[in-house]
């Protein structure tokens, strides 16, 4: 599937989907890699290697640094796929040298969590494997 490179780079893993947007900041502990925030949808889920997938980011810009944070911790997601990118999460994943991109079709909403995925941040694609 085609889609739109935020930052560069490729990189394989499990598919980890939210239907919510994600604050980086209180909403994703920097320390072990979970969800923290109160009633979002991965709480208590760890985005640790994962390709993270959600519509977009919220919350303050210091959640690039928490993604940096992550990162610098040995537990950052392995990519990032956004419905739309927004300057919070795209610095983020530039500055922590995560493969990121945005603006994929819609069948990649059919792609349920736990599929393997890569993520091209070069060129802008996203390939799974379903049979993974």
């Amino acid at each position: 599937m085609q889609g739109r490179s935020i930052s560069k780079g490729i990189a394989s893993g499990e598919l980890l989907v939210s239907p919510e947007p994600i604050s980086f900041l209180s909403g994703v502990d920097p320390e072990t890699g979970t969800v923290v925030e109160h009633g979002h949808p991965l709480e208590g889920q760890s985005i640790a290697g994962r390709v993270l997938a959600f519509p977009y980011g919220k919350g303050s810009t210091v959640g690039s640094y928490v993604i940096y944070a992550l990162k610098q911790n040995g537990l950052a997601p392995a990519a990032i796929i956004n419905t739309e990118a927004e300057p919070i999460i795209a610095v983020g994943a530039i500055i922590a040298g995560i493969p990121m991109v945005d603006r994929l079709p819609p069948e990649f909403s059919k792609i349920p969590s736990g599929t393997l995925v890569t993520v091209n941040g070069d060129t802008g694609e996203v390939s799974c494997n379903e049979n993974a």
